[in-house]
This record gives structure tokens, sequence and C-alpha cells, in this order.
């Protein structure tokens, strides 16, 4: 994912294409013989708004494609996830949502977040430059939200999950579900970031 975004334009564009069209097959095949136009438009929204990020940036018509805001957010989301899941699975007692993902706590979403936040400052001194089109409003507002945005995508997707009887949304990756699997925690993330950098 990280090549593909930040290799060029149309790669951003053809990868994000893809994992799109496989989430909207896996979300199908969960809501089968249910209702399925709210979670469609759960999963079209975001994956139809990122294409909008491979434009010109709206408060920067000047400068080519950057794809830098989407590597922040696979900087923050990555992090994130990796520190909720290690401290709640060491730490974690008091249960978010037990009924619909009963492994999260909020001992690992307040780890992940505190972790969020020092990869976001590592990240904004020592690349520095690189972020420098971001406004540093955005780039804090962004760090502040994410891991609200991400938890939330992965609470809905594990609704459907468990609406359907199934643990994982697919079997393309052996240990880790399928492509809905690992871009859930980005179906709120996407449209809400691209809002907060064409605002402030």
């Amino acid at each position: 994912m990280w090549f593909g975004t930040a290799y060029s334009k149309k790669t951003f564009q053809i990868l994000f294409l893809i994992l799109g069209l496989w989430s909207i097959y896996e979300m199908w095949k969960l809501r089968k013989g249910k209702p399925k136009l709210v979670a469609l438009l759960i999963i079209i929204i975001p994956f139809f708004t990122i294409q909008f990020f491979g434009m010109t940036d709206l408060n920067y018509p000047d400068l080519p494609f950057n794809p830098s805001v989407i590597l922040l957010m696979f900087i923050l989301t990555w992090t994130f996830d990796s520190f909720a899941y290690l401290i709640g699975k060491k730490l974690g007692k008091t249960k978010i949502l037990p009924t619909i993902s009963p492994k999260k706590s909020w001992e690992g979403f307040f780890g992940g977040y505190l972790f969020c936040i020092l990869a976001s400052s590592l990240s904004y001194f020592v690349f520095e430059d690189y972020f420098n089109h971001i406004s540093t409003f955005s780039y804090i507002l962004i760090t502040i939200i994410l891991p609200i945005t991400a938890t939330t995508g992965d609470f809905i997707e594990s609704y459907y999950k468990r609406k359907a009887g199934v643990k994982d949304s697919g079997k393309i990756m052996p240990g880790h579900g399928g492509i809905l699997d690992r871009m859930d925690a980005f179906l709120i993330t996407i449209p809400v970031i691209y809002i907060i950098i064409n605002i402030t």
C-alpha cells in the first residue's frame, strides 16, 4: 500500500480502486440476503473520496500530486491499531462495546492513542519538509481525530461481520482475513481527513 500510494498518481488511483472494489465485494457477501444500501455506501464513499486525494490539493493548486496526507494516515492508523492491540491484549479489562467487538478495550484505545500522538510528533519533526503543505492545525486535528475515526470504522465492520455470523470478511490473507478487515479503520477516516484538509 505504501509503495502503490507513493510511487505515482496512477498507481495510487489504481491501488485504491482495486481495494475499493474488493471491499465492496466482501461487504456484498456479508450482507447476502439482507439490505445492502447503507452498508455499501459506507464502503463506496471513502473509496470514491480518496480518489480526490490524487488530484490537486484545493488549498495548494500549484503543487503536483503529493501523497503525504495519505501516507500520514497510514503511519497514524497502523501505529494506533498496532499499539491498541498490543496494550489491549496485555492490559485490557474495560471493554468498549463487547457485544460488537469483545476484544476492544478502553485501555487499548488510550494506549494506541498515546502512541499515535508520539508517532505524529516524531513524523512532524523528522519529516517536516515532506508534510510542509499540510497546515499545522490540520496536522494536529488529524492526529486528534484519527484514533476515533479508525475505531469507529472498525466497529462498523465488526457489526456487519457479527450480523453475518463470520469472524473475517474474507480469506484472501491467511491469518488476517479479507481486504475489508485491513481497510475498516480507513472507512470513516478517509472522508473526515478530506474534509479537514479542505476546510482548515
